[in-house]
């Protein structure tokens, strides 16, 4: 978690920010006088990006309409800050002509233009026998779009114990260019993660219509660090817990850790769920039912793994502690 970088600023802006203690998965700030409220994020996995360019940045676009649409607002528009190593290095270069293809097919994929942006080239460090390494190439996406009626803002928090647990999107147990693969399993090179631009459109749409006829209780996408993460990240707020079974088709560390692309939580009350189903089939989602939110503990598969608020301080402390240290 980088909570101890942004709890050191004002994050409520004001009084405008819905976020501050509802989170979701974009910010979420109110426009004076009206309903309307805009939504804001900012995306981009550099490690997706230095698998394969063109790829990488769609998936940052996604990413990003994925977040606004999670909330409940229509994405609108982007802009960018594209970070690159020395440009005259031709595999730079062959970098940053791919993020751009990449940017302008998902903008175009999404009707979210490009409104401005900056380039940043030369990120680079010297090495110990004088050469220079680039950075990651890392084109960060800021997208805003445009919530009509604010009561629609859906936050990413379990509410109640009971809450059923569904995903979106099918599971493919892709691992690669996860924080999985790279971290645990010391893989630093990977092809980019499965990405299907259309059906993230698909998704896109279910996950908005389903936030604006007040379906979900809690709507949260699967990104960095997979679906056992993102269950962590609905959790935490207000303390609860998560009983789900995984699918025996899929190896268990790619359902689990796996972060192929086009994938939501959504949780919801029981008597909701016909409703649900009907919004699911008529964007040609398949909606998976994983389980059940709990009271504070963590079940995968029968198996106890703990409760949220002791895995939570691992989670919201581990940054801390590392840039902290002597």
């Amino acid at each position: 978690s980088k909570k101890w970088v942004w709890e050191q600023y004002d994050s409520m802006v004001g009084t405008l920010n819905r976020s501050t203690n509802r989170p979701s998965d974009a910010g979420v700030v109110s426009v004076r006088g009206t309903d309307k409220a805009l939504a804001l994020t900012v995306d981009c996995n550099a490690r997706y990006v230095e698998a394969d360019p063109e790829i990488g940045t769609a998936i940052a676009v996604a990413e990003a309409a994925r977040n606004i649409s999670c909330t409940g607002a229509e994405p609108s528009a982007i802009t960018n800050c594209l970070n690159f190593g020395n440009p005259y290095n031709p595999e730079v270069y062959w970098q940053f002509v791919g993020a751009i293809q990449g940017m302008g097919r998902a903008c175009r994929h999404f009707n979210t233009p490009v409104t401005g942006g900056n380039v940043s080239f030369y990120n680079q460090t010297a090495k110990p026998d004088g050469s220079a390494q680039a950075v990651f190439p890392t084109p960060t996406i800021g997208m805003v779009g445009v919530m009509n009626d604010r009561k629609h803002h859906t936050g990413l928090d379990f509410k109640e114990k009971g809450e059923l647990i569904f995903q979106l999107g099918g599971s493919s147990g892709c691992i690669n260019a996860s924080e999985y693969l790279a971290n645990i399993v010391g893989i630093d090179r990977s092809p980019a993660p499965h990405f299907d631009i259309e059906e993230e459109g698909k998704l896109h749409a279910c996950l908005r219509e389903v936030a604006q006829k007040g379906l979900a209780a809690a709507s949260h996408d699967v990104a960095d660090g997979g679906l056992f993460i993102t269950l962590l990240e609905m959790a935490m707020p207000n303390g609860l817990g998560f009983d789900i079974v995984t699918d025996d088709e899929v190896r268990l560390d790619g359902f689990l850790f796996g972060e192929g692309q086009g994938r939501a939580l959504v949780s919801l009350k029981e008597e909701d769920q016909d409703d649900f189903f009907d919004v699911c089939e008529a964007h040609g989602v398949k909606p998976t039912l994983l389980g059940h939110v709990t009271k504070g503990k963590v079940v995968v598969d029968d198996k106890h793994f703990g409760f949220c608020e002791e895995l939570r301080a691992y989670y919201d402390n581990a940054l801390e502690e590392v840039l902290m240290e002597d």
